[in-house]
C-alpha cells in the first residue's frame, strides 16, 4: 500500500493514477477483511474502487490524460517541521495500548455493551449494522447526503454531452428567429424564402 501510495503521488498519467487509486482501494478492503471487518470491506470495495474510480474515469474523458510535473523547492522549514511533529507523535504513541489488545480502555467498558445489548435494543443481529444504523444512524445519513451531494456536484461539473452543432436550447417563448444559426439553416432549407425580420 505504501508502494502504491507513492507510485500515485509520482506518476503522471492521469489514467494509471485512477487505475491505482482503484487498486489502493482494493487493498484497504483486503485489509479490512483480514480485521474481520467484512461490512466496511464491503463498503470500501463499492465506494472506492467502484464508484470512485467511474467518476474518475468519466472525468478524465473531458480532460487531459497527463499531468505537467513541476519541480518544488526545497524548504529546510517545512522539513524540520515535518520531522519534528513525527518523531513527537512516535514519542506520544509509547503510551498507546498495543492494537488489539483486549486491556484496552474501550475494549473493557465502551465494546462490551454494544456486543451484549446493542442485538437486543436495536433488533439486529449483525453488531455492526447496529452501531452504523442504529446508535449512528445521523452520522450515517450525513455521510449518504455527503456522498449524494458530491455526486451531484460531479454531475453538474462534467455537464450533459451536447454535440458541437446542436445550438443550444432558446429561453421560453423565443422562436427560430431568434438564433442565427436556426435562421441560416432555415434560409439554406428555403432558398427563396426571405427569413428576415421587417423592422
Amino acid at each position: 500500500m505504501v508502494a502504491n501510495a507513492l507510485a500515485i503521488a509520482r506518476i503522471t498519467s492521469l489514467f494509471s493514477a485512477v487505475m491505482l487509486f482503484g487498486s489502493f482501494s482494493l487493498l484497504s478492503a483486503a485489509v479490512f477483511v483480514i480485521l474481520d471487518a467484512v461490512d466496511v470491506a464491503l463498503t470500501e470495495a463499492a465506494v472506492g474502487a467502484g464508484i470512485s474510480t467511474i467518476l474518475m474515469l468519466a472525468t478524465l474523458a473531458r480532460t487531459k490524460s497527463f499531468s505537467r510535473w513541476r519541480s518544488i523547492a526545497p524548504r529546510p522549514l517545512a522539513l524540520v517541521l515535518a520531522a519534528g511533529v513525527g518523531l513527537l507523535m512516535a514519542y506520544t504513541a509509547q503510551d498507546y495500548p498495543r492494537f488489539a489488545s483486549a486491556q484496552a480502555p474501550a475494549h473493557r467498558h465502551v465494546v462490551p455493551h454494544y456486543l451484549e445489548e446493542g442485538p437486543k435494543e436495536t433488533g439486529l443481529p449483525n453488531v455492526v449494522t447496529s452501531i452504523l444504523a442504529s446508535y449512528r444512524g445521523y452520522d450515517t445519513l450525513g455521510e449518504v447526503v455527503v456522498i449524494f451531494t458530491a455526486g451531484i456536484g460531479v454531475v453538474a461539473l462534467l455537464g450533459l454531452s451536447r454535440s458541437p452543432d446542436r445550438p443550444p436550447p432558446l429561453p421560453t417563448g423565443a422562436g427560430a428567429e431568434a438564433d442565427p444559426r436556426r435562421r441560416a439553416k432555415n434560409s439554406s432549407d428555403n432558398p427563396g424564402r426571405d427569413t428576415r425580420t421587417s423592422r
